[in-house]
């Protein structure tokens, strides 16, 4: 059972709540401690996004950490990130291609390009993983010893949320679709599709692998935005809750290292059991004068970890907050904090 990719111990954790702890420069020797990756976005076509980490070793944030490990900028437009085997995988959505680094220093190992608009990556095997894109009709296979693209998966659609459970992956079609396409991880290819909610934006997998996906509606908010359960021994829909407004855009669906409660921004962050037969009325952490963007749930301890990227032109800020919701940290990244990934010391 898979909840999640990157981790197999806990993470440390701390109830000290600091205010700002901005370090700049490079000392690797933080990089090789528990931590939070933070994707800051940058500004569409201006090649200013960069990695920043959060270390749980020294309580503080190390800003720019690619570009001066390697004397260069990470790119346009840098969205997520996998780690497989000690090694990174940036997935830099304009810029066409994945920044390959070394885990414990970023340290350029590769770059593969010509790889349109990746969004995520998705290790299925020791031996490869697929990436979704924005733009292109296809997954794209990357053969992880080599580390090099090697293949497709043809969808005719685009795609964007991919997780894997048993031996299948799925593949969600995102902008102005409402479709799941299910994937035999064996065979690299699309056996089944689901018909869901209008744009499944976000997807996880629970302890009773339970597919969860978030569909947020579509932007033009002629839809209703829904949260869908597809058993995935059957791929069939078990559960599908509506949002009761039409104004409602909920996002980035995250699950509990247990795999038992689910979390989601929806003017604050929201906590929901899977259990429950009903959306939760009340918010989990409020807003409280910021403006949430990105969220993740670390799997170990608990902790919730939200970006604000303020007015998308200066530097955001990341979050931490205790998991009873209590604020731990506020601390400055980059432009356009966006996606989070923690690394464990084992990796």
């Amino acid at each position: 059972m898979k909840f999640f990719i990157f981790f197999t111990v806990a993470l440390l954790s701390s109830c000290i709540k600091e205010s700002d702890p901005l370090i700049t420069g490079l000392e690797r020797a933080y990089l090789s401690g528990n931590g939070v990756f933070v994707m800051n976005e940058g500004n569409f076509r201006s090649g200013n996004g960069s990695l920043s980490f959060f270390s749980y070793d020294s309580m503080k944030i190390y800003n720019n950490i690619f570009r001066d490990a390697n004397e260069r900028p990470l790119g346009d437009v840098p969205y997520s990130m996998g780690i497989n085997d000690k090694t990174a995988f940036i997935l830099v959505n304009n810029s066409d291609k994945i920044e390959v680094a070394n885990l414990n220093d970023m340290k350029s190992v590769t770059t593969i390009e010509k790889i349109v608009s990746p969004r995520y990556i998705s290790f299925i095997n020791s031996q490869k993983a697929y990436v979704t894109s924005l733009y292109s009709d296809s997954i794209r296979i990357i053969d992880l010893h080599s580390k090099t693209a090697t293949g497709y998966i043809p969808l005719k659609n685009t795609s964007e949320s991919i997780v894997t459970a048993l031996s299948r992956a799925y593949a969600a079609n995102w902008t102005g679709g409402s479709k799941i396409f299910v994937i035999n991880t064996l065979t690299d290819e699309v056996i089944d599709s689901l018909e869901v909610g209008i744009e499944p934006e976000s997807m996880v997998v629970d302890r009773n692998n339970t597919l969860w996906v978030l569909c947020n509606g579509g932007w033009k908010r002629e839809n209703y935005a829904e949260l869908v359960a597809i058993n995935t021994s059957t791929n069939v829909i078990s559960k599908t809750f509506t949002f009761p407004s039409l104004a409602d855009s909920p996002t980035c669906l995250q699950i509990d290292g247990s795999g038992q409660f689910l979390y989601y921004l929806h003017d604050g962050v929201r906590r929901m059991n899977i259990g429950s037969e009903t959306l939760p009325s009340t918010v989990f952490i409020p807003q409280s004068g910021y403006f949430f963007y990105r969220m993740v749930v670390n799997p170990f301890n608990n902790e919730v970890f939200v970006t604000d990227a303020r007015d998308y032109l200066q530097k955001g800020i990341v979050l931490r907050y205790s998991p009873e919701g209590s604020l731990l940290s506020s601390m400055e990244a980059d432009v356009i904090p966006g996606n989070m990934f923690f690394k464990s010391v084992t990796q």
